[in-house]
C-alpha cells in the first residue's frame, strides 16, 4: 500500500497505537518489533480489541482486509508521519506553521515543557508528551498534530550520530534548539566531540534549510555550532537578545530578566540555577513569537515540574529535591554544586549511578566522588552503577530498594535532601 493510500485511512481514523494494552476503538495499530518483542503476533487481537486496521510486516495467520502488510512497520510509521508533516507545507498559507525541534544533553524536556507553557497561552500548540523523543515517539508525536495546530514542538533524544539527522528528514523543523552538549550517552557518541557532532545535526539541517536557531550565547561551542544558520535568536547572561541572572536560589529559583523583556523577576517552581538557561529560552521563544509579556510571566510562574524533574517536595520538616528522571556527569556535577550552595545546615545526598558511559564510566564516577568529598554533608548514599567500584567512605547500596529501607530508618528532620540518578536506577523509589 502506498503512503498516500495509508494516509487516507489515517485521516478517517487519526489515532495511532503501538501497544495493544492501550488500544481504543477506532485506532490504527502498528505492529512494531524489537529484540525482545514482536507485535505482529498480536495483530488479530488488536482488531478484536477495537482497532480498525493493523499494520504488520509479517504474514498474518489469518489474512483479512483490515490487516495491511508492509515491508517494514517502523519505517512505514515514520513515512506516514513525514507525509502528515508535509501537509503543513502545502499551498494553503494557513497550514504553514512553525515546527520547533529541541535536542541537547540536559534540560531538553524541561525546556520543551516551559516553551509549550508559554506558547500555548497564545497559540494552539502541540508538543511531545512526556519523553516520547525517540524513533517511535517522534513519529507518534507528529501524527498527533492536528489540522488546527498553530505551532508544534518536537523533542528529539539521541544516543548516536546520524540519529538527529534522520529525525530531521521527516520532521522538517523550521526552528531548532540545542540546549547544551554535555557528557551524556558517551558510549554511543564516542566522546564529547561526537556528542557535538550528533546534536549539531539539527543545526546542520537548519543551516541548509533557511531555518532559525535559538542559541544559548554563553556557550562558545554553541556559537561556533550555529555559525552560518540564517536566523539566530540568542539568550544568556550577557551579550544576547534576552539576558537574565539568578536572583535567588535558596529554595525555588527566581530569575531576573535584564534585557529583551520587561519582566523583572520570574518566581518559578523549579529548583537549581542550572534551570536558568531553560527559563531564558522560554522567554526568548515567547518574545520571538509575540506572546504578550504578562502571559509569558504567568506561564513560567504557573509551571510546576512533574515526573521527578527538578521537583521540590516539602515533607514534614524536610525539603527534598527529586531530580531522578535522568543523570549524566554534566547534570550530576551541576546538581551537586547547586545543592552545596543552597541554604541549610543539614544536607543529604542520595545519588544513583550513571549509565551509557562506556569506557569512561569508572572515571566519571570517580570524578563525582572527588567532587562530593569537597563539601560537607550530613550523609552521602551512593546507589548502583560504578559507584561500587570507586574508592570512597560513603554508604553504598546495590539498588534503590535497599536505599529506601535505609532512608526509612533515618527519621530526618529539618534536613535538605537531593535524590538524583539515571532512569534505570529508579531513585524515586527511595521516597515510596
Amino acid at each position: 500500500m502506498e503512503i498516500s493510500e495509508l494516509y487516507k485511512l489515517y485521516q478517517q481514523y487519526p489515532s495511532i497505537q503501538t501497544d495493544t494494552r492501550k488500544l481504543k476503538r477506532g485506532d490504527i495499530f502498528f505492529a512494531l518489533k524489537g529484540p525482545n518483542f514482536n507485535a505482529n503476533l498480536f495483530a488479530e487481537q488488536a482488531l478484536k480489541n477495537g482497532a480498525e486496521y493493523a499494520i504488520v510486516d509479517e504474514e498474518p495467520e489469518q489474512p483479512g482486509d483490515r490487516i495491511i502488510k508492509v515491508a517494514d512497520t517502523l519505517k512505514t510509521l515514520q513515512d506516514l508521519a513525514g507525509y502528515h508533516r508535509m501537509q503543513f507545507e502545502n499551498t494553503n498559507a494557513e497550514k504553514k506553521i512553525p515546527f520547533i525541534a529541541i535536542t541537547g544533553s540536559n534540560g531538553k524536556t524541561t525546556s520543551k515543557e516551559l516553551i509549550h507553557a508559554v506558547l500555548n497561552t497564545t497559540y494552539r500548540t502541540y508538543t511531545t508528551e512526556g519523553n516520547l523523543n525517540n524513533h517511535i515517539g517522534i513519529p507518534l508525536t507528529l501524527l498527533k498534530v492536528k489540522s488546527d495546530a498553530e505551532i508544534a514542538i518536537i523533542e528529539m533524544g539521541a544516543n548516536h550520530q546520524k540519529e538527529i539527522e534522520g529525525y530531521c528528514n521527516y520532521t522538517r523543523p523550521t526552528h531548532g534548539i540545542i540546549t547544551n552538549c554535555g557528557k551524556a550517552h558517551l558510549e554511543g557518541f564516542g566522546g564529547i566531540e561526537g556528542i557535538k557532532k550528533g546534536k549539531g545535526e539539527l543545526f546542520d539541517y537548519l543551516r541548509a534549510n533557511n531555518g532559525t536557531a535559538f542559541v544559548m550565547w554563553d556557550y562558545d561551542y554553541l556559537q561556533e555550532m550555529s555559525a552560518g544558520i540564517p536566523h539566530l535568536v540568542t539568550y544568556g547572561t550577557s551579550a544576547a537578545s534576552i539576558t537574565g541572572f539568578v536572583k535567588s536560589n535558596s529554595g525555588l529559583l527566581e530569575v531576573s530578566i535584564t534585557k529583551g523583556a520587561n519582566l523583572d523577576t520570574i518566581k518559578t517552581n523549579l529548583v537549581g540555577e542550572y534551570n536558568l538557561p531553560n527559563i531564558l529560552l522560554a522567554v526568548a521563544a515567547g518574545k520571538y513569537f509575540n506572546v504578550p509579556e504578562e502571559k509569558i510571566l504567568m506561564a513560567l510562574q504557573s509551571y510546576v515540574p512533574s515526573n521527578s524533574r527538578s521537583q521540590l517536595i516539602e515533607k514534614d520538616t524536610n525539603k527534598i529535591i527529586l531530580d531522578a528522571y535522568n543523570a549524566n556527569p554534566t547534570s550530576m556535577k551541576a546538581a551537586i554544586e547547586n545543592f552545596a550552595k543552597m541554604d541549610g545546615e543539614k544536607k543529604v545526598l542520595v545519588l544513583g549511578g550513571m549509565m551509557e558511559l562506556g569506557q569512561e564510566s569508572l572515571y566519571e564516577h570517580e570524578q563525582l566522588v572527588e567532587l562530593i568529598k569537597k563539601y560537607s554533608w550530613k550523609d552521602v548514599v551512593l546507589v548502583g552503577g560504578d559507584f561500587k567500584n570507586t574508592d570512597h567512605q560513603f554508604l553504598n547500596f546495590d539498588n534503590s530498594v535497599e536505599a529506601k529501607e535505609w532512608y526509612r530508618q533515618q527519621h530526618y528532620s529539618n534536613t535538605n535532601i537531593l535524590i538524583k540518578g539515571s532512569r534505570s536506577t529508579q531513585m524515586e523509589k527511595v521516597l515510596e
